[in-house]
């Protein structure tokens, strides 16, 4: 694409990952000026996913330049199934999109990063999932100029960054009353709690990832998690993340052995706790890690004037004992007029595949219980 021209502002299409590669430290400041940004827009976390799970000929970073300085971008890349997409970078291993505004301009930026977005995107739909309420990617839907179509996508459960004791207050009396009583147990057996360094990072990563198996044997662990190019992304980003301060590695030890371990990613706005592994040995110790983990990166978050925990994607019933808030993300579908009956054919394929998996969410526990009653009689 052509640079174009909006007052000061030059927009162009970078396809190149060596360009992308060598942004990283005009990516990093645009990222620490966008107020709205998640961890999961750092240069870190991005480009180690795209040398991980990106295919030549893919990319496509949306650039907004002001004298030289980038104010803005969208980084995404080209699919080709069912129908040409564009889609965001991070793929489903990433819970939150949305685009890079510098605050100084964002009256500017954000249009401009319409058309370019617009100009990108002549010859297929772009699907910008798990944006975020109050994302700047808002902006892009009130200023595209084609036509646009909005869904609902994850749920996200948070907190706000509160002493612990505040957060246990928020539970049933009887539920803090448990925690209270495990977090005791806890801190008797005398679990340590170790930060780790850059030079510790791989390492780390490789006893997380061994626990996070451990911990999920049996019960469904997501199978992207044990694949080697999930560790590689997840040890690379997360090197690079601590090194800036973006990202943190927690490990527990008991009697010096690592027995759980945290990734926590960063930014202005959130703490958000991505993947973590546990012995599941702990349990007979009645160690609640949940609330292990939870006491340590409020603590945090609250020391570093970060306003919320994010638990990230997902309702699990842990996560709702402590009564967070639900935060639904959105999902948006934009093309250029002449494709509005691409569009209007994704958004349908789209809302039919929800509504299959909302049927089978409310089957699965009437499977469960019917054999649980079917067990109960084979036992008679």
């Amino acid at each position: 694409m052509n640079p174009g021209s909006a007052g000061a502002l030059s927009v162009t299409l970078c396809r190149d990952p060596r360009q992308f590669a060598a942004l990283e430290e005009s990516w990093n400041r645009l990222f620490r000026g966008c107020p709205t940004a998640t961890p999961f827009q750092s240069h870190a976390w991005l480009h180690s996913w795209w040398l991980s799970y990106g295919r030549d000929g893919r990319l496509r970073l949306v650039l907004v330049r002001r004298g030289g300085r980038l104010v803005g971008a969208a980084a995404l890349m080209l699919v080709h199934r069912p129908f040409p997409l564009l889609v965001p970078l991070g793929g489903g291993i990433t819970d939150y999109f949305d685009v890079l505004v510098d605050a100084e301009y964002t009256d500017q930026v954000v249009p401009a990063l319409a058309r370019g977005l617009h100009r990108a995107a002549r010859g297929a739909v772009v699907d910008l999932r798990e944006v975020r309420p109050g994302a700047a990617a808002e902006g892009i839907l009130k200023h595209w100029p084609g036509v646009a179509s909005t869904l609902r996508d994850s749920t996200c459960m948070e907190l706000p960054a509160l002493p612990f004791d505040e957060l246990v207050k928020r539970m049933p009396s009887s539920g803090a009353q448990r925690v209270r009583a495990k977090l005791r147990k806890t801190d008797a057996a005398g679990i340590e709690e170790h930060e780790v360094t850059e030079q510790e990072v791989p390492r780390a990563v490789r006893t997380l990832l061994r626990l996070h198996e451990k911990q999920w044997r049996g019960r469904g662990v997501t199978p992207e998690h044990l694949r080697p190019r999930f560790a590689e992304h997840l040890t690379r980003a997360t090197r690079r993340m601590v090194r800036t301060g973006e990202g943190r590695l927690t490990e527990f030890r008991l009697d010096g052995e690592v027995v759980a371990a945290n990734v926590t990613l960063l930014s202005a706005g959130l703490s958000g706790g991505y993947l973590y592994g546990a012995d599941p040995d702990l349990r007979t110790r009645k160690v609640d890690v949940a609330a292990l983990l939870l006491r340590y990166e409020a603590g945090r978050a609250l020391a570093d004037g970060r306003p919320v925990v994010s638990f990230l994607r997902g309702s699990e019933p842990y996560k709702n004992h402590w009564r967070p808030q639900t935060v639904v993300n959105q999902r948006f579908l934009l093309a250029t007029t002449a494709l509005a009956p691409l569009l209007r054919l994704h958004a349908s394929q789209v809302a039919g595949r929800e509504r299959a998996v909302d049927a089978l969410r409310e089957a699965l526990p009437a499977a469960r219980d019917w054999r649980a009653r079917l067990n109960e009689l084979r036992v008679r």
